[in-house]
């Protein structure tokens, strides 16, 4: 592979992000992307079959809510070290410690030990999405950002139409074993591709000054992952040997992570703040309020409507091709889509499918209502999601690059844990399904709510 020409030349500022010189680079870190993704997913369908093979059912949520809380600190450890030194040694320390969470994971003999490896391989994956970030701001000139966004959206959300049946193909016909270390093999190429244009990113400006090591930062980051461990498992924690509400400890934890999250973030994100505060903000409200509604859709056909499992799956994957789509007609569109027009569209087609849905489970509605309006939130995220990210790289410097993109992983990532979490206490607290199903369906549209009254103070 040749090194791609530098983005700041005429002919690499008006080519495409599939055009040299940027190629190889698009095709690689969108490889990783998929891959990460493609694992998230997989490793949903084959947790049962480890978990009965492995004998570790009392391990079973700490297996997935683990990555997400290591993810924290490695998104936070790839911003600061992105700022002082570029992304390129951080990019390859986060495919490293990935791969070897899939090799420990893939050589498990014991579900403490798949769960080690899970959350080796959450700290590679949180740190390689923040990495990855940086580069595209280093790599890219700005006017191709929104087609690279909207590429790592499309590599993001195709997995969910392959990855689950892949997984189960793989699992049925080798092991499950192969699951995690058939990653390993794709994950390497990938990083290959993109070595050529890391030479020479990292030089930095002569004006620019060092930032320090974010110690503190680092501590604060693991307080919010222990938060969201907690948040995870409030169900059952005890104290004093006497079981504890799990609304006490929740409420507990959902402070902790807030206060913990603050220096994490830019000043006045939780005020909401116009410009790139709102824009963290919108993120995470966006994310919380898709994710959480999103798990109990397939759950709610299935209970309330005696749909099969696979024919309940095909409400996501209409969401899934949904989000595509608008992430591509976003891409295409560049600027002539202003970027707070396509957030306030995005976030309000989100609103309007969950209350889609709301109404759905509580005035037993046709599912086809719930199925169709959920295509209106895969356009929304679709829409929102890749402008949220070039708006972040366009309110950065090179100093804070990295802070900025883990600032913005982090609220991702806690928005989605947080109301994941909270949906399970409010799903548990009523007495009959059908109340379950609109006490979830009722919180997530609040949270889509403020994600709406936040969504135009993205600009400045």
């Amino acid at each position: 592979m040749q090194e791609p020409a530098l983005p700041a030349t005429h002919s690499a500022a008006t080519a495409g992000i599939l055009q040299r010189p940027y190629l190889w680079v698009t095709v690689g870190a969108c490889a990783l992307v998929f891959l990460a993704a493609f694992e998230s997913l997989a490793v949903t369908t084959i947790m049962p079959v480890v978990s009965r093979e492995l004998d570790g059912a009392s391990l079973y949520a700490l297996a997935f809510a683990g990555p997400l809380a290591t993810g924290v600190i490695g998104m936070v450890a790839a911003g600061n070290w992105s700022d002082r030194r570029g992304p390129t040694v951080p990019l390859y320390a986060s495919v490293a410690l990935f791969v070897l969470g899939l090799i420990i994971a893939g050589t498990s003999v014991s579900m403490p030990m798949l769960v080690a490896g899970r959350l080796v391989q959450g700290l590679g994956g949180g740190a390689l999405t923040v990495a990855l970030y940086v580069v595209v701001a280093r790599v890219y000139p700005a006017v191709l950002h929104p087609g690279i966004f909207a590429a790592f959206s499309a590599a993001w959300v195709i997995p969910s139409l392959v990855g689950p049946f892949a997984a189960g193909i793989v699992a049925e016909v080798l092991s499950w074993h192969w699951v995690f270390l058939g990653v390993v093999g794709l994950v390497v190429p990938a990083l290959v591709m993109i070595v050529p244009v890391l030479r020479g990113i990292d030089r930095p400006s002569e004006q620019a000054t060092v930032p320090p090591w974010a110690l503190g930062r680092l501590a604060w980051a693991a307080l919010a992952a222990l938060a969201v461990l907690g948040l995870n498992l409030s169900a059952g924690v005890t104290i004093a040997g006497v079981p504890a509400a799990p609304a006490l400890v929740a409420a507990a934890a959902v402070v902790i992570a807030l206060v913990a999250v603050r220096p994490l973030v830019p000043r006045g994100t939780l005020l909401a703040r116009r410009g790139l505060p709102s824009v963290i903000l919108t993120r995470g409200l966006a994310s919380a309020a898709f994710f959480g509604a999103e798990v109990y859709l397939p759950y709610l056909l299935i209970e309330e409507y005696q749909f099969p499992p696979t024919f309940a799956g095909l409400a996501l994957t209409g969401g899934a091709l949904s989000w595509a789509a608008a992430a591509a007609i976003q891409g295409r569109l560049g600027t002539r889509l202003q970027h707070r027009v396509a957030v306030r569209i995005g976030s309000a087609l989100v609103l309007g499918a969950i209350l889609l849905t709301l109404a759905t489970s509580a005035l037993h509605w046709p599912a086809a209502v719930a199925i169709a309006g959920w295509l209106f939130a895969g356009g929304g995220m679709g829409l929102l999601y890749p402008r949220l990210s070039v708006m972040t790289l366009a309110m950065s410097t090179t100093e804070n690059e990295g802070f900025n993109s883990s600032a913005m992983s982090i609220s991702d990532s806690l928005g989605g844990a947080l109301a994941l979490a909270a949906t399970g206490i409010v799903f548990a607290a009523f007495t009959t399904t059908a109340e379950s199903f609109a006490g979830v369906f009722a919180l997530t549209a609040v949270v889509a709510v403020a994600a709406v009254a936040v969504a135009p103070r993205v600009s400045r």
